[in-house]
């Protein structure tokens, strides 16, 4: 693809989106100042509502949520745990993908918790996590300081929207690091 040297700079700029797209992840993430800001912009990327973003942050021997907001007082995640996705995202230090998330076994205790202030779904059901990526949060000197989860809710598998592809696996990856550098996911 040519640019003419005619060009404007927004043209420029979308040229530069479409062939640096994981440039663009990484600037847009490093701006962000809060986990909020943060889940927003993911769920803004991956094309799903601000209920299917969660952040969580390791303290000690746990994981953190940062986000939502309303995890946070739900509780927490052992890394000791053998049913928890996150755990076992942080301890094995892989990026995984569930298009068929119901089929894993995994810890649902969060699922379970309304998510009102967020706008999620009051119908039963709705909220059931049917597709999930995860991966590692990790900062400058490769240390897993976070587990960041992207996933898509509803009834059924067909409710919940499109698969996840492994674009989208790499780019949570990519963001993922841009994420580790940021000063709120190192624990105080």
């Amino acid at each position: 693809m040519a640019i003419s040297a005619s060009a404007g700079a927004g043209s420029a700029a979308a040229v530069a989106r479409a062939l640096a797209p994981h440039a663009v992840i990484e600037q847009n993430l490093e701006r962000c100042t809060s986990a909020q800001q943060v889940c927003a912009e993911l769920s803004r990327i991956f094309n799903v509502g601000v209920t299917e973003v969660a952040l969580m942050r390791v303290e000690g021997d746990i994981l953190n949520f940062l986000f939502p907001t309303e995890l946070q007082a739900a509780g927490f995640v052992p890394l000791s745990s053998s049913k928890a996705v996150a755990a076992r995202t942080a301890s094995t230090r892989k990026v995984e993908l569930f298009n068929n998330f119901m089929i894993v076994q995994h810890a649902n205790v969060f699922e379970t918790i309304k998510l009102s202030t967020l706008g999620q779904s009051n119908a039963p059901g709705a909220n059931t996590i049917q597709k999930l990526m995860t991966a590692p949060v990790t900062d400058s000197h490769h240390n897993v300081v976070g587990v960041v989860q992207v996933c898509r809710k509803g009834l059924t598998p067909t409710d919940s929207g499109s698969d996840f592809t492994l674009n989208d696996l790499q780019n949570l990856e990519i963001a993922s690091r841009a994420v580790g550098g940021l000063s709120f996911m190192h624990a105080v």
